[in-house]
């Protein structure tokens, strides 16, 4: 399955200095709705783009905001000047 979608980027409160971004409802319905392999913590493997950079990871259901979150890591942010706060957009496709 393929998506795409505007998103704010924004950073996980505790310790840790992760960022992510929240899929919108719709997406996160789709993705649960489908018989797509779960992993641990019900991780969903993906594939995405964001600009001129693409890589593998997995988004994870957030029971706090009802939906899959997407890891961004420094190195996604650094090379596409992303800081938090930022509206990204964002193309995902679902791991078959």
């Amino acid at each position: 399955m393929d998506f795409a979608f505007d998103a704010p980027l924004w950073r996980w409160q505790g310790e840790a200095s992760w960022h992510f971004i929240a899929l919108p409802e719709e997406v996160t319905d789709e993705i649960e709705d489908s018989p797509i392999a779960r992993g641990g913590f019900g991780s969903v493997r993906v594939s995405v783009q964001v600009g001129a950079t693409s890589w593998s990871t997995s988004v994870f259901p957030d029971k706090s905001r009802g939906t899959f979150i997407l890891p961004v890591k420094r190195q996604v942010r650094d090379r596409e000047g992303l800081a938090e706060g930022d509206l990204v957009h964002v193309q995902l496709s679902t791991a078959d």
